[in-house]
């Protein structure tokens, strides 16, 4: 396949709008039409591009580096969890920590189903699942693969959270 932007001879097709891309051309496209025709008719030499190709290097990826240091720094790169607010760019308790607390120490000490904590809760099963295996809650921060001692104040001790974990993983297992 040749990439109708900079003749780049690609073994990989990818068509946007109708219009054969090597991978480099397809990552920078614009999504807008007519944005994408004047795209088109600025040529470029596949030459030029050979760096990005070489050094497997994609848009996204200084980007996902800097969400990792911070991430090593103690920030929190997602949405945050329920029982958390962002607050100047960190993150606080709030008022829904205590249902954070309460449905943890609920599934340690009672025995609810997943089915019927998660109603009780207003939770899909998998968002109590989520929930309850969520290090954030401890202090950490998880990103990337990688665990980091987070910036903020953990809602949880240790000893409930990983009670928790126990019987969470007695009960997946039957």
């Amino acid at each position: 396949m040749v990439c109708e932007k900079c003749n780049y001879q690609d073994k990989k097709e990818r068509v946007v709008d109708g219009k054969k891309l090597c991978s480099i051309c397809a990552k920078f496209a614009p999504k807008d039409k007519t944005q994408f025709l004047k795209y088109l008719d600025e040529k470029i030499d596949w030459k030029s591009l050979e760096t990005f190709r070489k050094f497997n290097q994609s848009v996204g990826d200084s980007q996902k580096q800097g969400m990792k240091e911070k991430a090593k720094q103690g920030n929190l790169q997602t949405r945050p969890p329920l029982g958390y607010s962002v607050v100047d760019g960190k993150l606080q308790p709030n008022e829904q920590s205590a249902k954070v607390y309460s449905l943890f120490n609920t599934f340690l000490k009672k025995d609810y189903s997943l089915n019927s904590l998660s109603k009780n809760y207003g939770l899909s099963v998998n968002g109590l699942k989520k929930i309850l295996k969520n290090r954030t809650y401890l202090g950490e921060i998880k990103f990337a693969g990688q665990l980091s001692k987070g910036s903020h104040k953990p809602i949880l001790d240790a000893d409930l959270f990983y009670a928790v974990q126990r019987k969470l993983g007695e009960v997946l297992r039957v």
